[in-house]
């Protein structure tokens, strides 16, 4: 029951308090306007002329030709007959793209693939890429599409997402359980209040859990909000309809929510953890700072180590980042983002019980 009151005491705090509200929902929005407008800016509106290698048969052919035709876009396809010729006309921008369907594609079985090959520095080659991977998607394809770019040097579609999206979504979810956190910890020790509960007969594990999990509820709104902003704003983005979702399945989608809500308990932990060693707010918010300026700088340093993966999925809020640029970089990644999801689980409940061992420091909370 102890736990419970202090849970609702947090919760109250919060829902009456209408610019920490505010505050979860900006990150979203942020994101949301962000891309959006990068969307704009990157896409012209213009209709598009495609000429398209094709190798193999599919009714998914005529099914991208007439959501192009839908779309004011005019599509001319063209027999594969020597395929270095063929990349070379989508290097010089002669052509945009080859597609190829293994025989029997449409019965979707076993083995059934298609890929595509397009220039990643073309703003028609990423256009045509999003389109079909969402038409593939739409026909019951699991992402199991062979992409190929004809530069390897091109990082203008998929591999900028994967860089940049993971870290401003550590960065804004990092914002947002700091707004929550430093005040319900680092502050009421400062003001004497967090004293006067340890004083009561409430367990250090019940306070310690009564701080966590409130605070982690809390900052979902703001995991959630960045959620929405990432997937309303990923099919502008990459130049396609909003039903398109971007070129990216449901399951890419759910497995990064699932990363990110796996995040946020951890980061307040962190968070926490931080404050209870602090003696005030601005000495917490000072540590934590850099902290959250050393994620952002792995975070991006993770993209650009080719060698990232594997081990660097057990690394609490770090693995997270890693599978959700693998994610984003057009794989699915589900062990990885499983195991980024167990570890920082597993660290949250390790810093729960350093905060339950530092409770009952008089020294740490009470300066003695």
């Amino acid at each position: 029951m102890k736990l419970l009151s202090l849970m609702k005491k947090e919760f109250h705090r919060f829902f009456h308090d209408p610019r920490l509200i505010v505050t979860m929902l900006l990150p979203g929005i942020l994101i949301f306007l962000l891309y959006t407008f990068i969307g704009e800016i990157a896409y012209s509106d213009e209709p598009h002329e495609f000429k398209v290698y094709l190798s193999g048969e599919s009714a998914v052919v005529g099914v991208i030709e007439q959501g192009l035709r839908e779309n004011g876009d005019k599509v001319e396809w063209l027999p594969l007959e020597d395929e270095e010729e063929a990349r070379a006309a989508i290097e010089e921008g002669e052509a945009t793209a080859i597609l190829t369907f293994t025989e029997n594609f449409d019965l979707l079985g076993e083995g059934a693939r298609a890929g595509i090959v397009y220039d990643d520095g073309s703003e028609d080659g990423i256009y045509f890429y999003s389109f079909v991977s969402s038409v593939l998607i739409g026909v019951g394809m699991r992402f199991p599409i062979d992409v190929e770019t004809v530069k390897e040097d091109a990082a203008v579609g998929t591999e900028f997402l994967s860089a940049l999206l993971p870290m401003l979504i550590v960065c804004f979810i990092f914002s947002a359980c700091m707004s929550v956190t430093l005040e319900s910890v680092a502050g009421e020790k400062e003001r004497g209040t967090l004293a006067t509960i340890l004083v009561t007969s409430a367990k250090r594990r019940d306070i310690a859990l009564g701080k966590i999990l409130p605070l982690s509820c809390i900052s979902m709104i703001g995991a959630a909000s960045s959620f929405l902003g990432v997937a309303l704003s990923m099919p502008k983005l990459m130049g396609v309809s909003l039903g398109a979702l971007g070129g990216y399945s449901v399951w890419s989608y759910l497995l990064v929510l699932l990363l990110m809500i796996s995040i946020v308990p951890c980061i307040v932990a962190l968070i926490s953890t931080v404050s209870a060693l602090s003696r005030s707010v601005k000495e917490a918010s000072g540590y934590v700072s850099v902290l959250m300026i050393l994620f952002m700088v792995l975070s991006l340093v993770t993209n650009f180590v080719p060698s990232m993966g594997g081990p660097a999925y057990a690394i609490p809020v770090l693995g997270a980042v890693v599978a959700m640029q693998k994610i984003l970089a057009g794989g699915l990644a589900v062990w990885g983002s499983c195991l980024a999801v167990g570890m920082n689980l597993l660290f949250t409940a390790l810093l729960v019980f350093v905060m339950t061992r530092l409770f009952s420091s008089e020294r740490i909370m009470f300066g003695k």
